[in-house]
Parts: structure tokens; sequence; C-alpha cells
């Protein structure tokens, strides 16, 4: 697990120095430069800031070579079938210097070019610059689903590239322009959908994609996509024969991504998806597995319903064997959130980051990788708001005057804080306000936490005329597209698996476990798996029944007879925070002071008197909008952080990239 970066035709060997450098939290380990100069003039180079996991030694120095030094790469992740891939390439001739899985992608690419990335299993973002042409090229890649970052901005025949943003604009040119656009996105999602960010001219390559910088010009091509069978699609297989089969295929997924040369553990909620790998981890586990639970103290959990229940996690541990440590999260989130805006290089208004944050600090202290239960409800079902699709369906046949009352006394209800009905009254407000619209319109709006309205409604009127609002749905639309033929859940989970799991769930991941120096694993995210679920396993058994559907039907069978039925009957709890309460104490006072009249009118950006009102309908209990206040904060923090000339909290010299 490493940070990368790159350039061509731009900078020097001193830029590529701060770039890399500012990576460094991605790869304490080690790190290197290495630069070419063509007759012509042109200027290619690499960096790599390395988290050491396989092959520690000093043969896994990178930027890494042929062995004729002809093919350079930097790389970031880790591909599970590196073995067989070598034995392949060794019956071949070619020759290995280290043990490690960036030397297999190197000979990999000689053999089979651009069509290397068809071969690989496994997460990655790498470059790959060819010199065995007269001009050199740079080959890009990232990984199917989109488990590791590739940023990029490509200008007038030059390239910059990194695994995060915040070393891209080290590079001399590159500006901290707001994309407006994006900004609407942002707005609209709590996030900024792949492949824009909220950088103007800063791109991310898209999960699934590969690109070729040649001659000063980039094209970028889609090498695999997850599809499914058409909606009238025969399944054949038995609910018994499917659930042992994915047993088997889960079981090969998990022991594959437990190579490592360094101390290894899990997170493990109370959920099924990290159950299902701890257990499975505790089959082959040749030393104690250490696990690691979220939890909160008392206050926090009042009236939260997605936070999970600790003792669940502690009795499966006790039960498998296995360590399980709980960490209890207080933090004095008021200071860790400017921090964590840096890391994030995006505002990304997710409370989950900091949970996710303060989880891998406290694990970096005994274990170097974790596994993850991230993709499970993408791959096989588990989020509520895809039986909240089927309610609303049958809701729309209710007679009229029967839906007038329900939404009069459902919408006019107060946010109910303090209860545990208050995110069961959120998600029905957002079903009832969508439940007249169209089903792809409908499910993306149930992903929106400000409508279109509701955005024009706090813009500053500069701000309207330059925003064109209807676009922000560009990327669900297009994905929709896409799998039209395919059941209507399974075009639900290709857009969460597309969109909301790459653009959200995968990034803060990669970007809170890399300011610790982990690399988190998830083995649901396997390609062959994926593949097998998305053509094999029908509908109704991902989401069965109706007024009480079970979620992952198909994943429970399979793991009837390895976890304990209090985890299969567990309900689903997300890996959340106690934003609520936070809005209501710990951040009364930044609230105040960032979303200030004048702090907002400074801006330009929004109305103040809109502002202001939503933040006291929030705190005298009359609307919930404690997603979109924790929105505004965080886009003023990365404001601060990227927008007002601090950059940067630590700025690594150039030197500490190479030492």
């Amino acid at each position: 697990m490493c940070g990368i970066s790159g350039l061509a035709n731009w900078g020097d060997r001193e830029t590529l120095g701060r770039m890399t450098a500012i990576q460094t939290h991605r790869g304490p380990n080690d790190g290197g430069l290495w630069q070419h100069r063509s007759p012509d003039g042109s200027f290619f180079g690499l960096g790599s800031r390395r988290l050491s996991i396989l092959d520690l030694s000093a043969d896994g120095h990178m930027p890494m070579s042929n062995e004729d030094g002809s093919v350079w790469i930097t790389y970031n992740g880790e591909i599970y079938n590196f073995k067989e891939l070598r034995r392949e390439l060794e019956s071949k001739g070619h020759r290995f210097a280290s043990h490690t899985d960036t030397e297999v992608i190197v000979h990999l690419y000689e053999e089979e070019g651009a069509d290397c990335v068809r071969r690989l299993n496994g997460m990655f973002a790498f470059a790959i610059c060819d010199l065995r042409e007269a001009r050199p090229a740079l080959f890009m890649a990232r990984d199917h689903f989109g488990i590791k970052p590739f940023y990029y901005c490509n200008r007038g025949g030059s390239l910059a590239f990194a695994s995060e943003i915040k070393a891209l604009l080290e590079v001399r040119g590159i500006e901290t322009r707001i994309d407006l656009q994006a900004l609407d996105q942002y707005l609209t999602f709590l996030w900024v959908p792949d492949p824009k960010t909220l950088f103007q001219e800063i791109f991310k390559l898209p999960a699934g994609h590969c690109a070729t910088f040649r001659d000063g010009e980039m094209k970028i091509t889609e090498y695999w996509d997850l599809n499914f069978p058409p909606e009238n699609y025969e399944f054949r297989s038995s609910e018994a024969g499917l659930a042992e089969e994915i047993r088997q295929r889960f079981r090969h997924s998990v022991e594959q991504q437990m190579v490592s040369d360094v101390p290894l553990g899990a997170f493990l909620s109370a959920g099924l998806d990290s159950s299902s790998i701890v257990a499975t981890m505790m089959r082959t586990a040749k030393a104690p597995l250490r696990t690691y639970t979220v939890t909160f103290p008392e206050k926090y959990r009042k009236g939260e319903n997605t936070l999970d229940d600790p003792a669940v996690a502690a009795r499966l541990a006790a039960k498998l064997g296995c360590e399980n440590r709980q960490i209890v999260v207080e933090p004095d989130v008021a200071n860790l959130l400017p921090k964590l805006c840096w890391h994030m290089d995006e505002p990304t208004a997710d409370p989950a980051i900091v949970t996710a944050f303060l989880v891998c600090q406290e694990a970096s202290r005994d274990v170097t990788v974790l596994m993850s239960g991230v993709g499970g409800d993408e791959l096989f079902g588990g989020y509520r708001k895809y039986a909240a699709h089927r309610w609303a369906e049958a809701y729309s046949s209710v007679p009229g005057w029967m839906r007038n009352l329900a939404d009069s006394a459902v919408l006019g209800a107060p946010n109910m804080r303090g209860s545990r009905m208050k995110g069961s009254l959120r998600l029905a407000k957002k079903m009832l306000r969508s439940a007249a619209l169209p089903r792809q319109e409908r499910f993306i709006r149930n992903c929106t936490y400000l409508d279109h309205d509701q955005r024009r409604e706090i813009y500053s009127e500069q701000l309207r005329n330059e925003i064109d609002a209807s676009l922000s749905n560009g990327a669900h639309e297009k994905a929709f597209e896409q799998v039209a033929d395919a059941d209507f859940l399974n075009q639900m989970l290709y857009l969460d698996s597309k969109i909301f799991m790459t653009s959200l769930n995968l990034t803060y991941n990669d970007k809170m476990s890399m300011a610790c120096s982990v690399e988190v694993r998830v083995p649901f995210l396997d390609r062959e798996l994926a593949e097998f679920v998305a053509w094999n396993v029908p509908p109704e058994l991902k989401l069965k029944g109706f007024f009480k559907p079970t979620t992952k039907r198909i994943l429970r069978r399979a793991m009837a007879n390895v976890l304990p039925d209090e985890v299969l009957r567990q309900p689903k709890a997300g890996f959340a925070a106690p934003t609520d309460y936070w809005l209501a104490n710990d951040l009364t006072e930044m609230t105040d002071d960032l979303l200030s009249e004048s702090n907002i009118r400074s801006r330009g950006l929004f109305r103040s008197d809109r502002v202001q009102a939503m933040v006291k309908q929030h705190r005298d209990g009359a609307q919930d909008w404690s997603m979109q206040i924790w929105q505004l904060l965080t886009l003023e923090l990365w404001m601060q952080s990227f927008m007002d000339g601090a950059r940067s909290q630590v700025r690594p010299t150039a030197e500490a990239a190479i030492a």
C-alpha cells in the first residue's frame, strides 16, 4: 500500500519530491523518485511512498523497473492472484528480483500491454512509464471497483497524477478553484460523484478504467464493468446450492486477502458483513486474530438506531476465539474535524469519517492491515432504501385522499431528536416526498439531502445564475442507462456500486486508513465473487419479503452454519456517528462560528438568512437538518484548508520523500 505521484511534461524533480513527501502518511516505510528526460526534451517522473506489506526488504523499493530499466512503475494496492501470475510469467522466461506483487505487474505489462489489467484480481492504482519505443508513454489504471484512488490533472499536453489531491496542489499552475457544478453535486449527495472533484481541472480516473498518455494526449478506456442479466432471466440454481457456492467463493476471497508479511486484523461490528469476514478468517488464521469494534458512551447512543451494539460483537469474538478490542469513541470532534477534512482532500459530509479514522488510529498500534465489510450491502442488497422502494411502489397505489392525510401527518412531524424513531421518521419523510415520482427519479431523490428547490433556495443570487442544477444527477442517470434491462433491484445495486460505494464509502475508507498508515482490504469486492453473485443470485434471494423484508437473504443462508443466530438476525446498522448529538453539544460553538452571518456573506455562495434558519429549525427540533448542517460545516473547513492559503497542516520536506 502506497502513495503514488507522477508528472509528464510538467514540473521537475523538486516538484515530484514535494508531491511525494506530502503523502508520507500513505507510506512511512520507504520512498523514492525516478525521472527520465528524452532527447526531445519531454520529462517523465514517478514518485512513491511505500507502506511495506509484502516483501519487507529493500527489494520492494519503488519506483520499480524490469530487468533492463525500460519499464518503470509506481503502484498502490494489493494483487491477490499475484503468485499464480508470477508462476506463469516465470514459465515464459521473466526473471524476478523481489517477492512483491509490484514486480508481477511490471512483467505482466511487458507480456500483455494494456490488457494486463484484465488479469489482475485485487485493488490497485498504478502508472507505468514505458521507454521501449522512441517516444515514452504512460499507462495508468484503477481497479475494478475503485478501491484505490487515482487523481489527475491533464492540461495542454502536460499531466500530473497522484493518490491524493493535495499532492497535485504542489504542482505549479494547478490552482484551488471550485468547480461550481461539482459544488451542486456535493450539496445534493454529501460528496461529489466520480469523475469530478470539487476542484476545477482535477478529476478521478473512474473505477474499471485505464488510460494512456502519449505525445501529450490522454486516452481513457473502460476495461471492465459489473453487469447483470435481463429482468426476465431464468435462474437455474437452487437456494441451497447457491448458498454453498457463495460460501466457498467468499472463503476463497477472504483467504486470498489474508496474505501479508505484517500483522493483520479486522473490523468487527454486530453486522453480518464484518462478522462473516472474521468467522471465515478464523478458519485459517495462524495467529490470534485481533478485531476492533467502535462503540460510543451511552450519552451518544440516546435516540440513535444506526450505532452497532458492541455487546453482540464481543460475544461473537468470544465464541470464535479471537481478540476483540472495543474502542470507546469520545473524540474532541471540534479539533479533530479540520484534520480529517485535510486528509479527505474534498469535503465529504459523512460523519462516519470520524469513526473510521479513530478505529484505524487505534488499530495501527497493533496491525498494518485491516479487513472490512465494505461492499457486502451493494453486492447482496443490504440497505433499507431497497425495501423503501417497494414500500413506495405500494404507497403510490393508495387513494389520493389517504396519501394526503399521511403526507400531512408525517411531513409535518418534528425531528424526534432523542427518540429511536428519528431514523425511521427521516426515511419515511424521504419516501413520501418522492413516492409520486417515476422509480428511477424516486431512487435518486432518496439518495439526496438537498433537492433542487432547497439548493436553489440557499444559493446566493450569483450562484443560482452560474449553476445548472438540472445536471447534478447526470452520473446517476447514466448508470441507470447502463443496466436498463435488469431487474430494478439490480439497477439500484449497480448504481450504488458504481457511485455511492466508490465515491463515498471506498474513498473515506482509503483516506482515513491511510491517514493512520493502515491498509484496508475488502473481501466482498473480489471481482470473480461479484460477477458470480450478479449473474447467479435472483433478486428475491437478495431482498426477500415486503413488510419486514430480509436483506441479503442468500448471504444469511450461506453463513447459517458459520455465524450464531444472534448475528444472522441482527438488523442493519451503519458504520455511523452521533451527528445529532455532536451538533447539539460539542459542535455548537464551531457551528455558530463557521456558519455565522458574516462568514457566509464573505464566501458569497449562500444566503446567510436561509443557512441561519436551517440551524435554528434544527436546534428547535422542528426539522432534522443534521446532515445538511454537517455538509456546510465540512465545506467551510475544506475552504479554510484548501482555498484560504493554508493547504496543509503538515508539509514534509521534499527530502523526506526519498529518505
